[in-house]
């Protein structure tokens, strides 16, 4: 049996994985079985069986994953990362509950996020939502206001740096500009997707799965399919409580151990929320926070 090697991987559709090895080179890959627990910027081992195969015998440890789940599946994104970019736009409004959710899921891993608002060329694209992001940016998220097609030498300048030499996972809902994002920040992408697409022989050129490109000056951009749903049944409500960024000063002050922020007495959150200054709680996302959690998981 031939030597193990090791490689990066750059795409994932089912058991067919696009993998590029420690010496630059890139092929196509299987799993043995029906194992497909491998995504998009794992590191794995494999072995050339010959005839143009290879075979990924190991995920090698992660640092993180990324990935969203309803009752009865789980969807994993992407392993790795060194941070996460959410699109979001004013046109079409962006689902506040979904950026919620994708922000929990990235707290939970450790995941660094910023939000990129789109379609800054758009008249009252930008002002419609404004209020909602000086909301996130008190919170710590930077956020890069944009237009891709006006103004695409400025986009470029204000995003490289953020992502250079870094290993960072796109999202966003469908129709919020990502796409347009991507060919602006790697101008290979379009030609890549085609490569991989034929190699993985999906016969589908759109984003179905997640893939990685290289940006021109260094770093790795993984886009994934818009998402218009974004489970998190993989997340206790202690986690997805802990997730809330603005939760977590005062978890543990409320009068009771198992509080859940929504109606008890002594609740230091609830006392917190529409409290202006430093240590108040945005109402609107108490609001998410309590329907998210009403839909999670019973207790683990």
């Amino acid at each position: 049996m031939s030597a193990a090697h090791r490689a990066t991987v750059l795409a994932a559709f089912g058991r067919q994985f696009w993998i590029r090895n420690e010496n630059g080179d890139e092929r196509s890959a299987v799993t043995r079985g029906r194992n497909t627990d491998v995504v998009a910027g794992d590191r794995v081992e494999w072995r050339d069986l010959g005839g143009g195969q290879a075979v990924i015998e190991r995920v090698l440890p992660r640092a993180n994953l990324l990935r969203r789940s309803d009752l009865h599946r789980t969807k994993t994104l992407a392993a790795n990362l060194d941070a996460a970019a959410v699109v979001i736009s004013g046109t079409p409004p962006f689902s506040e509950e979904l950026l919620l959710r994708v922000l929990i899921a990235a707290e939970r891993e450790g995941i660094e996020c910023r939000l990129v608002a789109t379609k800054a060329d758009v008249a009252g694209s930008i002002e419609s939502i404004e209020p909602r992001l000086a909301v996130y940016e008190a919170l710590g998220y930077p956020v890069h206001r944009i237009a891709a097609k006006d103004r695409p030498a400025q986009a470029i300048a204000g995003l490289s740096p953020v992502l250079a030499g870094r290993s960072t996972l796109l999202l966003g809902q469908s129709g919020m500009g990502k796409s347009t994002l991507v060919n602006l920040l790697a101008p290979g992408a379009a030609m890549a997707t085609r490569a991989i697409s034929e190699a993985l022989q999906t016969g589908r050129h759109t984003t179905t799965f997640c893939r990685a490109f290289d940006l021109p000056a260094s770093g790795r951009l993984i886009d994934s399919p818009g998402f218009q749903t974004f489970g998190l049944a993989h997340l206790s409500a202690s986690e997805i409580e802990h997730g809330m960024r603005e939760f977590q000063p005062l978890l543990g002050r409320c009068r009771y151990h198992n509080c859940s922020h929504r109606h008890e007495p002594g609740c230091a959150i609830r006392a917190a929320v529409g409290a202006g200054g430093a240590g108040g709680i945005d109402p609107r996302r108490h609001a998410l926070y309590v329907q998210i959690r009403d839909q999670a998981p019973a207790p683990r």
